[in-house]
């Protein structure tokens, strides 16, 4: 298949999932929350795959877990990982970070070759950082927004942007060239089972500690990739969802800008890589203190003029942001 060809398909597949979500998304109702209009729906599917995994995938990981010794497992999903560089290198490529994609390109050499078809992680020990990139957030780097929030059958949770990410994925991935079918989909098999067993501890946790196991995946998911798509350093974001700053806009370190005096936030110009001065301080606080009315009893030890609540000021140092 030429790669004309191949465009065409993708374009075509991406069309099929946007209109079908469409539909499904103009029947649900907006109550809720607004990043989730498919909620009912999302919530069904999500207990059909819980009940999947509680039937299916955990035992077999449970079994493949306790069958295989630790190196194996680890050897195995060395080699899955070391296929997924594959989509990884061609993602930042498409995004443009050529030296991310050329470190990718020879993690791939290097452990194909050194490390015996991807069973050891040379290139990781090597100083080749593993990173994590997919069509989704190709998508988002150029100007794509998230669309609702959707679980998938068997895929589990996603958005409709990275929905339709899957298919590029799906296309980049060399699993699914491989031939015979029966070969690909043990592999794949192997590769979901193996997947699987890594996340045997996290799902524990989920029990114990989501009081709403739908809600507690949602938000965590929706979190993850919004920090996926801005490689860690998300614009901050108002109490209502909007941004304060567009993508790209480095993050001021210094004074928290949530932090408050008489319930006004701190205004843009205050944040500062370093704490003031007593006297750059004083003169900030100048205009605030004189609005602020006398306290109701003289005789409490405070000043006029000053709130008789004590003023809290948190400095953040650049290496916690």
């Amino acid at each position: 298949m030429n790669l004309l060809a191949l465009c065409h398909r993708l374009r075509l597949s991406a069309a099929v999932i946007l209109v079908g979500l469409g539909m499904l998304s103009g029947c649900a109702t907006t109550a809720g929350d607004p990043r989730d209009p498919l909620e009912s729906l999302n919530r069904g599917i999500y207990k059909f795959n819980d009940g999947v995994d509680t039937v299916l995938l955990k035992p077999a990981a449970e079994v493949y877990r306790e069958v295989l010794p630790a190196p194996v497992r680890t050897g195995i999903s060395n080699v899955f990982s070391n296929l997924n560089d594959v989509i990884v290198a061609l993602n930042n490529l498409l995004q443009g970070k050529l030296e991310a994609a050329l470190s990718d390109v020879a993690r791939v050499m290097i452990n194909t070759t050194v490390g015996v078809l991807g069973i050891f992680d040379v290139a990781t020990k090597a100083g080749l950082e593993k990173h994590d990139e997919d069509f989704g957030q190709t998508l988002g780097k150029w100007g794509v927004g998230d669309g609702p929030y959707i679980v998938l059958p068997f895929l589990g949770p996603r958005n409709l942007r990275d929905t339709v990410g899957l298919v590029g994925d799906y296309k980049a991935d060399p699993v699914t060239y491989i031939d015979p079918n029966r070969d690909r989909n043990l592999v794949q098999g192997t590769r979901i089972v193996a997947r699987r067993s890594e996340l045997l501890g996290a799902s524990k946790v989920l029990a114990v500690a989501a009081l709403d196991e739908y809600e507690f995946v949602r938000d965590a998911y929706l979190q993850r990739r919004r920090n996926l798509i801005y490689d860690g350093n998300p614009p901050r974001e108002k109490d209502d969802g909007a941004r304060l700053s567009p993508p790209g806009t480095p993050e001021p370190h210094g004074v928290n800008p949530r932090m408050t005096e008489a319930g006004s936030e701190l205004k843009p110009n205050w944040w500062s890589s370093t704490p003031p001065t007593p006297a750059e301080e004083e003169a900030m606080l100048q205009p605030s203190r004189a609005a602020m009315p006398a306290p109701a009893n003289p005789t409490s030890g405070t000043s006029p003029g000053f709130p008789s609540q004590p003023l809290v000021r948190v400095w953040l140092p650049k290496q916690d942001r």
